[in-house]
């Protein structure tokens, strides 16, 4: 993610830089205010650009999930886009609105570069494009708010990031007709129209409804347990159109047209029927909800599958950690599922930490899979038992100076803390593979 919206951000700086320095940053205009309309072109350029791969991205490119690492990755890549276009995009106000104004006080609009005249049509879309960028301006703050706010229930969030297609074209009007003329025989116009035309068929793609269309099966539910208060395990039976999947991935799931899909883990194993499990955790106002609205036959449209957190990509001559948090153990039970189908000499030791390890309904199920594997070794914290989890016991099962591959799942808080003192620890020997399972 950082290296791909770095790459992103230098591309266009160097692009802009180049361009001032062929044409001098353009005549007409004393020093304070040609800084001025450089800095507002630049500002404006990385938000476009970052927006346009936002836009992009929003598609669910299954291709790229090779290079980026994963649709999860895809889809944290794509919201941290959108911040910082929107943080681009305050800054390109405050330079156009408080800067003007500060240089109007201070020496005068003397010195202050003409704007490009224009008559007939260009001049009534120039004025259009400079109206729809305020008011798209204002309307992705409020998106962005929705989107920092986890209060926001999901539906909300979803409604208003429906709309940013049309915001984005607005946008893109904006940077089309506001741009000097001439930057469209340079590089840097290039550019500008390369990243514009990835976001517009990006938006055009949303507004026709074709994102996931591919990719979707329709089914019906045909098991639905409570195996806790808090945790709803649900089966499906997907037609023709479910491609597989490996153990690991997840999908997204449409139980409700109007809640819209949402990701989950596949919890089992691909059995060659196209039948296919998850354990839903009660997080939110849906997911504590959805055990009252479900029945046997219930109709939903299952998305997928994506992700790569799967065994295939393990290193067969690396020592295997896996570690579960919480609900985070819901890729491990595929993985071990699918141990169960085609037994091999997978050698492992898991951890799985939970509340309470006396009540959790994952204990039993996860032991009971171990005990046909006796490659790998369970190991369960319950945090109300006083056994907690720490990278020293991590570190302690790693075989001398052996390199170590740690698989993840489970509270952000977790993995990081795991990550960062096992870094101290284990210098280098620890390669962390998590699932950034986070879509909001």
């Amino acid at each position: 993610m950082k290296i791909l919206l770095g790459s992103l951000l230098a591309i266009v700086s160097v692009a802009w830089g180049m361009d001032v320095l062929v044409t001098g940053g353009g005549s007409g205009g004393s020093l304070p205010w040609l800084i001025r309309q450089e800095a507002l072109y630049l500002s404006g350029l990385l938000s476009i650009a970052l927006m346009s791969l936002a836009m992009f991205l929003s598609t669910r490119p299954a291709w790229l999930e090779g290079p980026l690492g994963g649709m999860d990755r895809i889809y944290r890549t794509h919201k941290w886009a959108g911040i910082l276009a929107v943080s681009f995009a305050v800054l390109h106000w405050l330079i156009e609105e408080i800067v003007g104004d500060i240089l109007k006080a201070m020496i005068g609009r003397e010195g202050r570069i003409p704007k490009e005249k224009d008559t007939g049509f260009l001049e009534v879309m120039r004025d259009l494009a400079e109206d729809m960028g305020d008011w798209a301006f204002y309307v992705v703050l409020v998106m962005l708010a929705v989107t920092l706010w986890k209060r926001f229930p999901y539906k909300t969030w979803r409604i208003t990031h429906q709309v940013m297609p049309l915001i984005y074209l607005m946008l893109a009007l904006h940077a089309v007709f506001l741009a000097p003329t001439d930057y469209w025989a340079r590089p840097v116009g290039i550019l500008l129209g390369i990243l514009l035309a990835a976001g517009i068929y990006g938006a055009q793609y949303s507004l026709v409804g074709r994102i996931g269309r591919a990719r979707q099966a329709s089914g019906i539910v045909t098991a639905i347990e409570q195996p806790a208060p808090d945790v709803l395990a649900v089966g499906c039976q997907l037609d023709s159109n479910w491609r597989g999947h490996r153990p690991g991935q997840f999908a997204f799931i449409t139980f409700d047209e109007k809640e819209g899909a949402h990701p989950f883990t596949i919890a089992s194993a691909d059995r060659g029927d196209r039948s296919i499990s998850f354990q839903i955790k009660a997080l939110g106002d849906y997911t504590r909800t959805l055990g009252k609205r479900l029945k046997i036959g219930h109709a939903v449209k299952v998305e997928g599958p994506y992700g790569r957190f799967y065994m295939a990509r393990q290193d067969s001559s690396a020592q295997q950690i896996w570690i579960a948090g919480g609900i985070g153990v819901t890729p491990f039970l595929a993985w071990l599922d699918s141990l169960q189908q085609t037994p091999s000499q997978v050698s492992a030791d898991l951890h799985y930490c939970t509340r309470d390890r006396s009540n959790d309904p994952f204990v039993s199920r996860l032991e009971a899979s171990c005990s046909a594997l006796p490659g790998i070794r369970l190991h369960v914290h319950g945090a109300q038992q006083g056994e907690t989890l720490s990278a020293a016991d991590v570190a302690a099962a790693q075989a001398g100076s052996r390199r170590t591959e740690i698989w993840f799942c489970g509270p952000q808080g977790l993995a990081e803390k795991l990550k960062h003192e096992l870094g101290r620890i284990g210098q280098g020997r620890f390669s962390f593979h998590q699932e950034a399972f986070e879509m909001r």
